[in-house]
Order: structure tokens, then sequence, then C-alpha cells
């Protein structure tokens, strides 16, 4: 049986999945990533041959990474697991592992999951967003990656957030030199600076929406973070029109947003009509990892 390896490299967190053919989770392990690039590289063969080990098989790798690598050099960038950047990372693995391997975004990994058999299955187009520690989007189209010319299709974390209020406008820079991110309003640390700037007190993004229902600072905040959501998915909207969008990532949980999304968004679309589902990933955290080892689906036609 044809089986298929997710890695899902995360800032705090990596993640290894083994699927079969019929997206049955056979294996799983999770442990916390390494500082060191080098260190990265070997927690990545340890895990591997772990799987393998255990299952007694061998497996196709793909990986899913905060970043992506550069069409002309194949060396990652925009990745805030800052040590890849600049690194040759699918071809120092590829070496490592001893086999070819597919890389993409955590974000169109997201993608690619609900397209091949999550909510986005049966779609053309599915758009998917990460809101956590940082913010990133993706594109699947037909169930595969869809990243351009350039190898930047689906950045949606760092496009400028739309329709800026004066209020807005003073935030520092982001982390990648650009003012008025997605990241520094969508994420969770963008979220609790929000709080911060409207009263002067620090929560985290979780304890914001969990005292929603009875604090007025709260639901202030949070009325602000959806209406700023509503305004960076019409945008993508506006542009892709896709058929369903995904969320992911920690705040994705929060069942307020999927609840008032719709109704913010219809004032920013250039439509009489707002005909997009907007749905939380089916597996969950899972799903960047499956995702990953779908890169390999059509390995069943050739196996």
């Amino acid at each position: 049986m044809q089986l298929y390896g997710g890695i899902d490299l995360g800032g705090t967190k990596t993640q290894i999945s083994v699927l079969d053919s019929r997206g049955g989770c056979v294996y799983n392990q999770r442990q916390n990533t390494p500082k060191t690039y080098q260190d990265i590289l070997l927690m990545i063969e340890s895990l591997v041959h772990k799987a393998e080990t255990t299952l007694g098989s061998s497996c196709t790798i793909g990986i899913g990474i905060p970043g992506s690598p550069s069409p002309i050099t194949g060396l990652i960038r925009n990745a805030n697991t800052q040590c890849l950047n600049g690194m040759a990372f699918q071809n120092d693995l590829e070496r490592t592992l001893q086999r070819p391997i597919r890389l993409a975004n955590d974000a169109n990994c997201l993608a690619v999951s609900e397209a091949t058999d999550g909510h986005g299955k049966g779609y053309d187009v599915v758009f998917a967003v990460i809101l956590g520690t940082g913010c990133g989007g993706g594109i699947s189209f037909n169930a595969q990656p869809w990243v351009g010319k350039m190898g930047i299709a689906g950045e949606w974390g760092h496009n400028q957030l739309g329709w800026l209020q004066d209020n807005e406008r003073e935030r520092p820079r982001c982390w990648c030199g650009q003012p008025h991110c997605h990241e520094l309003f969508l994420s969770g640390p963008g979220l609790s600076q929000s709080y911060f700037l409207d009263h002067g007190m620090n929560k985290t993004a979780i304890e914001i929406f969990q005292t929603y229902d009875h604090d007025e600072k709260s639901k202030r905040t949070i009325s602000n973070y959806i209406d700023q959501l509503a305004r960076g998915l019409a945008q993508t909207i506006n542009i892709l029109d896709p058929n369903i969008i995904i969320l992911g990532g920690g705040l994705s949980n929060q069942t307020l947003l999927y609840e008032a999304l719709p109704q913010k968004i219809k004032k920013y679309i250039f439509s009489d009509v707002v005909d997009v589902k907007i749905m939380p990933a089916k597996f969950g955290d899972a799903s960047g990892v499956r995702g990953a080892a779908w890169l390999w689906a059509d390995a069943q036609a050739t196996t």
C-alpha cells in the first residue's frame, strides 16, 4: 500500500503524520522544533526514520514550512522560522533523506488538505488562511497548490489591510519591513496588540475571545477584529473569487467568527451577492500536516 508522509514544520512544534491511500492516519508524532538549521535537518531525518521503522515501509515525504522557496534560486524566503531563510532547504533535505521531497508553504498545505478530503473537496478554488502566531494564506486549484510565476500567490499575511481606519495607521512596521500587514492585525499577537492599544491592558488573544460575552472591552476589540478580518478576506474575494475560504490556526476555533463574518464581508464585496463559504478546517490542527502528505497525492496513479 502506498503511504504518504507529511511534515508540518512549525515555529514551536513539528509534526509528522503518515496517511494511507484512503486518508487514514497510520502514524503520528509531534515534538519541539529545534532552533538551529542543522538541528532541524537532523530532527526531520530522525522523525522519518522512526516512522518508517515503526511502519516497516517507506513513504513519500511532503513538508509544509512557514515560508516558501524562491523559484529562481530555490532558497527559502519569508519564513518566520528565520533560520530557514536563505537556505537550500529542499536540496539539503533530499540529500539527508536520500529521496525527492515536495515542499510548500504551510498555508498552501492547509488549502490542499481541505481540497483533497476536507471541507473544500469538490471545489476548484480553495483559499486557506492561518490565524495563529503568524498570519498567512494559501491557494489550492484543483487540489494542488497554486503559487504563481514568482511563487508568492496567496501571500495574504503580508498584504496591507484594506479600507484602513485612522486609528490603525500608527502601528509599528511588520517584521517583513512593510506597514499595515494583515499579520499585524489578524494574528494572535496582533489581536493582543489591538486590545492593549484600545484599553492599555494586556490579554492574550484567547483570553480576549473567552471574555467576549461579559467584558465590554473585549467585545469592542473583537468587533473591530472581525471587521478587519472581513476587510482582509474581501480583498481576496474581489480578486480570486474562491468557492470556499478555510480558516485554520489557533484563532480559527472561535464560532463567533463564522456567525459574524458573512454579514461583515458584504459591505466590502464588489458584487450584489456574497456566495462564498467560510468554514473552519475539517481536520483542525492536523489539516496542515495532512496537506503536506497530500502533496504527493498524484503518486497514487504511478505506484
